[in-house]
C-alpha cells in the first residue's frame, strides 16, 4: 500500500464508489490479490486509514 495509495490517493485506479464522498475510495491493489475499502484524510498530514481489506 505504501508504493501505490500513499503516493497517491486518489489515483492508481481506485474509485469513490459513494458519488458525494471523495474520500471514500476502494481500489484492487495489483500482485496482492486484495481489494481495499479507506478513507482519505489531510488536514495538516496525509492520512490513509484502511477500513477493511478484502482477500481475493
Amino acid at each position: 500500500m505504501r508504493s501505490t495509495i500513499a503516493r497517491d490517493p486518489y489515483g492508481h485506479g481506485s474509485t469513490a464508489p459513494r458519488p458525494r464522498e471523495r474520500d471514500y475510495r476502494e481500489v484492487a491493489l495489483p500482485g496482492a490479490q486484495a481489494v481495499v475499502v479507506y478513507y482519505v484524510s489531510a488536514p495538516a498530514a496525509l492520512t490513509i486509514t484502511a477500513v477493511r481489506l478484502i482477500s481475493l
